[in-house]
């Protein structure tokens, strides 16, 4: 009987019940724990969130995970280091492109020291990535996003590779081929649909659903 009733349930309801048990599982007390990391680094310095924007610049179309690494070993070197240093030591680390986003790291400097200033001028995050889109080189949508959720927003999608293939495989979006921003944003209304649907913020509902495609729970 409960086979068959599987068999009869849409894609979106066996991710909503997978999703359910993950919730249920030792899997929530990772995501409760990683949560609170972005938003105890939200209240952090303005140089602590800028350092973060750099590691989301590094993730453009890069691993996350070699990001991450990279991130730890540079740490205030994106604060200070040199440009010809800042694309040595990312080639060095294997950087994908090191020398574009070393670029970008560096015009981004402008804002170390008030970036946070400039995002409390806005009343809502998705006034912030606008901002993000429009003022910080190799930041799109998903960058920006990435980078506010890093810092303890809740209610913006991060919409990557991993979680189209997921939303794809599950029936709920049909993968594009290419990502325009109205795109973005009707898959971000999806995934917010998704995320009421389950009792979860965008933020959380990420996590959960990068566990489910990759088996990690990373930032």
């Amino acid at each position: 009987m409960a086979d068959s009733r599987l068999n009869t349930l849409s894609g979106r309801d066996r991710l909503i019940g997978l999703l359910e048990d993950l919730k249920r599982s030792e899997i929530s007390l990772l995501v409760d724990r990683r949560i609170s990391e972005f938003k105890r680094l939200g209240r952090g310095s303005s140089r602590e969130i800028f350092k973060e924007l750099c590691f989301c610049i590094l993730c453009a179309n890069y691993s996350a995970e070699r990001s991450i690494k990279i991130q730890r070993e540079i740490d205030d070197g994106f604060l200070t280091l040199p440009l010809s240093q800042l694309i040595r030591r990312l080639r060095e680390m294997g950087h994908r492109f090191p020398k574009s986003r070393a670029s970008y790291i560096i015009a981004a400097r402008r804002y170390s020291d008030s970036i946070k200033d400039v995002m409390a001028s806005f009343n809502d995050p998705r006034e912030i990535r606008e901002w993000l889109i429009k003022n910080i080189r190799g930041i799109g949508p998903k960058e920006a996003s990435h980078f506010l959720r890093n810092i303890g927003y809740s209610d913006l999608a991060i919409i990557d590779f991993h979680i189209l293939d997921l939303l794809d495989r599950y029936g709920i979006i049909e993968k594009p081929k290419t990502m325009t921003k109205s795109r973005y944003l009707q898959i971000e209304d999806e995934l917010r649909r998704l995320s009421r649907d389950v009792g979860l913020s965008l933020a959380e509902l990420d996590l959960y659903l990068w566990y489910i495609e990759t088996g990690k729970i990373l930032k």
